[in-house]
C-alpha cells in the first residue's frame, strides 16, 4: 500500500522556534560594521583624500611627488585664511591635476606686487615662510582687488609657479577650491603636519 502525501496546509506541524541570541548577535554585528564603514567614508571623504603634489612650485614646503591629505571638511564650515596651504582645481577645470598653493589674498583684499614683495592692503604681506624676491609681478602689477567669493593664491617658490599673477589661473573662486592641506603622507623621512 503506498501512502499519499496530503497536499495542501498542515495545522499539524510544530512551528519552528527563533533563537533570539543569535537574531541579537547578527543584529549586533550588522549594526557595528555599518557603523565603521559610515566612520572610514565619512574620514577618507571629507579628511583624508590624498593627492600628489606637481612641480616644484611649493618648494621649500612641499616638492614634486610629495603625497598630502587634504581636508575637504574645513572649508565647508569656514573660509580659507591667509597662509592657509590649498589645493584646488583651476577655473573648475575637473580634467587638470590638482594644483597646491598659498592664500596670499581673501575677499575683499587687495592686492599688488611691487619690486618683488607682495603687499596686501597695502601693507607687505607677512610670509610664513621664507620666498624669494618675485621677478615677474604678473597681473598683479597693477593692484587687485578680489571678489567676494575670490582668493589670490601664489605658490611658495615664487619664481617657479603658475599661480594667480597669470590669467590661466587668475583668482580663485571658492568654489574651485577642494581643500585644506594638512598632512603630508610621504615621503616617510617628511611625514607631518603642514
Amino acid at each position: 500500500m503506498v501512502r499519499r502525501r496530503k497536499s495542501g496546509l498542515n495545522f499539524g506541524r510544530r512551528k519552528k522556534k527563533i533563537n533570539f541570541a543569535v537574531v541579537k548577535e547578527v543584529l549586533s554585528w550588522t549594526v557595528e560594521i555599518a557603523l565603521t564603514l559610515l566612520i572610514a567614508f565619512t574620514f577618507v571623504y571629507f579628511i583624508g583624500l590624498r593627492t600628489s603634489v606637481v612641480g616644484q612650485s611649493m618648494s621649500k614646503t612641499l616638492n614634486g611627488g610629495d603625497q598630502i591629505l587634504v581636508n575637504r571638511f574645513v572649508y565647508k564650515v569656514t573660509d580659507p585664511k591667509t597662509n592657509d596651504i590649498v589645493v584646488f582645481l583651476p577655473n573648475g577645470n575637473e580634467k587638470s591635476h590638482y594644483y597646491v598653493k598659498r592664500v596670499i589674498g581673501v575677499p575683499g583684499d587687495t592686492v599688488q606686487i611691487k619690486n618683488g614683495t607682495v603687499y596686501v592692503n597695502g601693507k607687505a604681506f607677512d610670509e610664513e615662510t621664507d620666498v624669494a624676491s618675485i621677478e615677474d609681478a604678473g597681473l598683479a602689477a597693477e593692484e587687485i582687488t578680489l571678489g567676494a567669493d575670490e582668493y589670490f593664491v601664489l605658490g611658495d617658490n615664487r619664481n617657479n609657479s603658475e599661480d594667480s599673477r597669470y590669467a590661466n589661473i587668475g583668482n580663485i573662486k571658492k568654489d574651485y577650491i577642494i581643500g585644506k592641506a594638512w598632512f603630508r603622507i610621504a615621503p616617510f623621512s617628511e611625514i607631518g603636519f603642514l
